[in-house]
């Protein structure tokens, strides 16, 4: 569809135009995203109301919760809905302000693993100037500065995608506005653009990627010299970590660090890293974390009692 005039709304394809493939997305993705909201919901309240949880580790995994809850609320609500219709629309304002919010939590959540991969760094191999180095003041300046840095972010990828014409077609081959799919559209050459979106997204995933991975061999390394407890509690808590960054940036490095190019199995890894790591993270953090299922099962037996005195 061409429009004479700028672009004032967007269609989106979906994962599927087949009516009754529709409805096993519906159903599938609905059941995915409730699974993240209670997973997430549930760590945010454990961590929040219980003393057991108070130290930094606890305190990103709480922020970490909280950018996936809102992550996945970028893009889940309105893709469940689409499903319903047979087409649908999203203004050219909503359509940006998705992929504000997109990137604004994805680059957040980037940065809070950076921080709880640090964290663990200074826990496993300088303990004894742990508590100095990682203090309440220190913990709030670092998450603080991933917030405005994920904001600076986003504001770059949408001031470069704004300062392009679209004025047809208005016809998006996904299930939300993301921008490689988006500067397709533009009514100008977008080479330019595209190597700085690429750039600046790219550089973020694969620098992150690499420094994680490099952080958590060295805290491997260093695990030589614990004691055999203190080495299993360690391992169990890197390795959840580990299984974190691969599953998020695997998929994000193959969609943003290649040219300007779209393939028809972007839209399924873009499920995986909207959907499925928003629901995997709470589950591998708790599965995997003793301390985090006790403080659960405590906060689960209040609300028993509470329960039953009324």
């Amino acid at each position: 569809m061409y429009l004479d005039h700028n672009v004032t709304e967007f269609i989106l394809l979906g994962l599927t135009q087949d009516p009754v493939k529709k409805k096993i997305v519906f159903i599938t993705c609905l059941l995915l995203y409730l699974g993240t909201l209670l997973g997430n919901s549930l760590i945010i309240a454990t961590i929040k109301t219980s003393r057991a949880l108070g130290s930094p580790m606890y305190f990103f995994l709480f922020h970490l919760s909280l950018s996936d809850t809102c992550f996945s609320l970028t893009i889940a609500p309105r893709m469940i809905v689409d499903n319903l219709f047979k087409s649908s629309t999203i203004t050219f304002n909503e359509c940006i302000i998705q992929v504000f919010t997109f990137h604004f939590f994805g680059c957040l959540e980037i940065f809070i693993l950076i921080l709880m991969a640090a964290d663990r760094y200074v826990a496993i191999c300088k303990p004894l100037h742990y508590m100095t180095i990682m203090n309440r003041r220190v913990c709030t300046v670092l998450v603080t500065v991933a917030w405005v840095g994920s904001c600076v972010h986003s504001l770059t990828q949408i001031f470069l995608t704004l300062s392009l014409p679209f004025c047809g077609p208005n016809v998006i081959d996904h299930y939300f506005c993301d921008l490689q799919p988006l500067l397709k559209l533009a009514c100008a050459d977008t080479y330019l653009v595209n190597l700085l979106l690429v750039s600046n997204s790219g550089a973020i995933c694969t620098v992150s990627f690499v420094m994680l991975m490099f952080s958590y061999v060295i805290i491997l390394h260093s695990l030589r010299n614990h004691s055999a407890e203190g080495r299993k509690k360690a391992l169990s808590t890197c390795i959840s970590h580990i299984i974190v960054v691969i599953l998020f940036f695997g998929p994000c490095i193959f969609i943003y660090t290649r040219p300007a190019t779209t393939f028809p199995m972007d839209k399924l890894i873009a499920v995986f890293y909207t959907l499925g790591t928003p629901l995997l993270n709470p589950l591998i953090y708790t599965l995997r974390n003793a301390e985090v299922k006790n403080a659960m099962k405590k906060l689960w037996s209040k609300k028993l009692v509470s329960d039953d005195k009324r």
